[in-house]
């Protein structure tokens, strides 16, 4: 079975404290973006899990977090035999860049999981498998445009975005969550997003008030170098927002007009070998 695993950018990405588990309490706006990583998932004999990619900075192996959402699904649905199967993983999202790239992979492998063992698992029942590999997949398996909280899996759905394109661009570092979420934690001051009006905005379809509320406060503690330079272009060529995704480092503008952004994304590569021209997308895992 192959699925394609769709990328997200936050339109809103706050984060308010923690959570009695430990865990950061997380205040977000997701949206879809029609960046695809494809993953194959096919049964074998035996109860290996295989993992393949055509990436080799991919870690394969119990590492690899498609390869742990395999297992989880294993364990919430008492599967204990004939737990054999390939997962194939052909990156096109890129990686460690704050785009779910990992966590689509995930999402697509519970989905697939679900329909190759005919487990018949409520979307609820798979967020919570996904939720306890990592916090960007329960949003994964829904899509979409969301506003997601907690550690990410209470999720309710909001109008989709619609009429714009979007521009990714990762330069060339990596960015580790858990180092960023660290660095949040050792901040001495933190301006939080305005998340009731940006909820509001999305909502109601409020475009010019969405792209002045958006806001990712990971911007404040997470140095990128280079982010300042894509912002200048983006807005150079009339993106209404320019704002680092997740933890970063990637950029991503968002353009009404489709020349405006194809113009940025051909400036932008000029410079960057990772750009990406996309639109919001209202599914985020789908057979192909």
């Amino acid at each position: 079975m192959k699925v394609k695993a769709a990328a997200k950018i936050n339109l809103l990405l706050d984060v308010l404290g923690r959570l009695p588990d430990g865990y950061h309490a997380l205040s977000m706006i997701m949206q879809s973006v029609s960046c695809y990583d494809l993953v194959e998932v096919d049964r074998t004999d035996g109860d290996n899990i295989i993992i393949l990619t055509d990436d080799e900075a991919v870690p394969t192996g119990d590492r690899n977090i498609a390869y742990k959402a395999a297992e989880q699904f294993f364990k919430e649905t008492g599967i204990t035999k004939n737990r054999g199967i390939t997962v194939k993983i052909e990156k096109h999202i890129p990686m460690a860049a704050g785009l779910a790239g990992g966590s689509a992979d995930a999402a697509a492998v519970i989905f697939a999981l679900d329909r190759l063992y005919e487990t018949n698992l409520s979307l609820p029942e798979k967020c919570g498998i996904g939720e306890k590999i990592g916090a960007d997949v329960p949003f994964s398996l829904t899509g979409g445009t969301a506003y997601c909280s907690d550690k990410g899996g209470v999720i309710a759905p909001l109008p989709p975005l619609k009429d714009c394109f979007v521009v990714l661009c990762k330069p060339g570092q990596d960015v580790s969550t858990v180092s960023a979420y660290k660095q949040l934690d050792e901040a001495e001051y933190i301006r939080h997003a305005d998340s009731v009006s940006m909820i509001y905005a999305v909502k109601n379809a409020d475009y010019e008030l969405m792209c002045k509320k958006a806001c990712n406060v990971f911007e404040q503690v997470i140095e990128v170098p280079q982010r300042p330079y894509i912002k200048a272009v983006m807005k150079k060529h009339k993106a209404d927002i320019a704002l680092m995704s997740g933890s970063g480092p990637t950029v991503y503008g968002v353009f009404k007009i489709k020349e405006d952004a194809e113009k940025c994304a051909q400036e932008l590569m000029e410079s960057y070998s990772q750009v990406v021209l996309c639109e919001p997308c209202e599914k985020s895992v789908e057979i192909i």
